[in-house]
């Protein structure tokens, strides 16, 4: 092999005299770019405007749950254990079971409905209001 041909297969040639080492490739600059900083989350998280929306969050959340627990292992409950009342007829062929099987669909959606309305009312404001805070924007 000649020396031109392993100078081409390393990309540069072996150092000169009077000449600087360059780097790699001849590149002579970081290809490291700046990121822009983002949001300060432990600040968020300590702040008391995130505290009083984490609170907020939970006195509905969590009553919402508890009522959805109870009501659907109370038809699990009654389906179990008293067959015959859950089989009492209310009109033609639809029973007690039925109606409340349904209305454990029918609740599901009351609920998520419930839960969107009051997230756009009461938590998205104040999560909008957050995210402004934590960028630095002065709309």
């Amino acid at each position: 092999m000649t020396n031109a041909t392993q100078s081409a297969l390393r990309g540069q040639p072996r150092d000169q005299a009077g000449k600087g080492r360059t780097a790699f490739g001849g590149i002579d600059k970081s290809s490291v770019r700046p990121t822009h900083q983002g949001p300060d989350f432990a600040a968020i998280h300590d702040s008391a405007e995130f505290r009083h929306l984490r609170s907020r969050v939970k006195w509905f959340v969590f009553p919402m749950t508890a009522f959805f627990i109870v009501w659907y292992l109370g038809y699990v409950v009654l389906a179990a254990y008293l067959p015959d009342f859950m089989a009492t007829k209310l009109w033609g062929e639809v029973n007690v079971g039925l109606v409340m099987g349904i209305g454990q669909f029918a609740t599901t959606l009351i609920i998520t409905g419930a839960y969107v309305r009051f997230a756009r009312k009461h938590m998205d404001p104040e999560v909008e209001e957050i995210r402004r805070e934590a960028i630095g924007d002065q709309r």
